[in-house]
């Protein structure tokens, strides 16, 4: 049973999908250095593409992503035009450089694109990028807006994997988050892409939700654990209102205290491990077969802005409204809203507007903290412990969370849930960086 630690489970800390996370981006980051980064892209570079559809055809309470309502079709079709010229632009500072290997599509709802509009822009991607190259690629799902045309329609694009937003099938729980899809849907669904040769399937799923129990949570796990996606994320619901004014319908005093919360990740954890999941990190699981789980048996698994993943390019190419890109020396992203995005595009130039540049110590200490989320042990090299943050190794020693052995750092069992708030630990960038809580040894 992991131990319950109020002073570390109520402190904030990214999720570091990136490092420096998204708090650490600046406004003095866009459009040259992102320029700068394309060109510098050497021949042959293994190429990731992610594309950013902020559009939904529901909009459903818990969300904090950058979506809108799809609404009327001329806004998708302005949409679409601006991320066809982005894809020119970029593909021009490449200037065939580069080898695709995969393609992520997210948002938003990438299925609140007309079908034929989605073949056209993975034939166009690869077509362009591919260089006669068959790159994985995924697609989130809203199951809600899924028909028997998109499961063909992802079949004929050679899609390889699919990810559902099923957060719970709790009729009450769907209800208070806005979000109605019945456990039939989602059974649907399924049959649809087996039946066409998609296998590989993700579910997303919440804890922390309004109304949630641990007996709620299992009676999805239940349906889950039958229907046996190849992957499952347990994410914990996130409720800022201040940030993401849709969530303000949901009901405050039905969401589950942090100690529920815990005890609900802790529950979700047991029984996919226990039903032959294999964890990843903190809050993914993969199928013993799935590549993601064979990566962490070899120590490959990575993470990046879709989570933990087995993608070993260090290039990913953001395209999009709010998408991000990563390379080596600097992670920029494109401007937030749409419209902005449009402007941007239709004036001929790049739509980087925020980011950072990495200097040699970001990139080590992005590596460490990496490590430390994916392999769960690090090698700390002495240049980056100070006296602050030995003091906080010490005592994250004490409480029994990660174990030292010279100059390698491990996290036990018991700390996987604290990996973050270790990883924190050698955020530079993290403000006011101190042990802020005293509690005793654990037994």
């Amino acid at each position: 049973m992991w131990p319950y630690l109020p002073e570390l489970i109520e402190r904030p800390v990214p999720r570091y999908t990136s490092y420096p996370p998204a708090t650490a981006f600046r406004g003095d980051v866009g459009v040259d250095d992102q320029q700068r980064a394309l060109n510098a892209v050497a021949a042959g570079t293994p190429l990731s593409l992610y594309l950013h559809i902020p559009y939904c055809q529901q909009i459903c309470w818990y969300c904090g992503c950058n979506t809108g309502a799809a609404g009327r079709t001329q806004r998708l079709t302005a949409y679409l035009a601006a991320l066809e010229a982005e894809i020119s632009l970029v593909a021009k500072l490449l200037g065939g450089r580069g080898k695709l290997r995969r393609i992520a599509f997210g948002g938003g709802s990438p299925n609140a694109l007309a079908p034929i509009d989605f073949v056209r822009i993975v034939d166009r991607l690869v077509t362009i990028f591919g260089a006669g190259a068959t790159p994985d690629i995924s697609v989130e799902i809203d199951p809600r807006a899924f028909t028997r045309e998109w499961a063909m329609t992802l079949s004929i694009a050679q899609v390889t994997r699919v990810s559902f937003g099923v957060q719970s099938f709790d009729p009450d729980i769907q209800a208070a988050i806005g979000r109605i899809q019945p456990v039939d849907m989602i059974d649907t669904c399924m049959a649809s892409l087996r039946a066409r040769g998609i296998t590989a399937v993700n579910f997303d799923l919440m804890y922390g939700l309004p109304f949630q129990t641990i007996e709620k949570l299992d009676a999805t796990l239940d349906e889950v654990v039958r229907m046996r996606p190849s992957r499952i994320a347990l994410f914990g619901y996130a409720h800022v209102p201040q940030m993401f004014p849709r969530q303000r319908r949901i009901d405050v005093s039905a969401l589950p205290n942090a100690e529920q919360r815990f005890a609900q990740a802790a529950h979700g954890y047991d029984r996919l491990v226990a039903e032959g999941y294999v964890p990843i990190g903190f809050d993914h699981f993969a199928l013993p077969g799935d590549p993601l789980a064979m990566a962490a048996s070899k120590g490959q698994v990575r993470r990046n802005f879709q989570g933990f993943t087995e993608d070993q390019s260090d290039v990913l190419i953001g395209l999009g409204a709010s998408a991000i890109s990563l390379f080596p020396g600097a992670i920029i992203q494109n401007e937030k809203n749409p419209g902005t995005y449009r402007d941007c595009i239709s004036d001929g130039r790049l739509a980087g507007a925020r980011g950072v540049r990495l200097a040699l110590e970001d990139q080590r200490r992005g590596v460490l903290i990496e490590q430390l989320l994916c392999q769960l042990k690090a090698r700390v090299d002495s240049d980056l412990v100070d006296p602050q943050l030995e003091d906080m190794l010490t005592h994250f020693v004490s409480l029994g969370l990660v174990e030292r052995a010279g100059d390698v750092l491990s996290i036990t069992d018991q700390g996987r849930p604290y990996a973050r708030n270790v990883a924190a630990a050698f955020d530079r960038h993290a403000a006011g960086q101190k042990i802020p809580f005293r509690v005793g040894k654990l037994s």
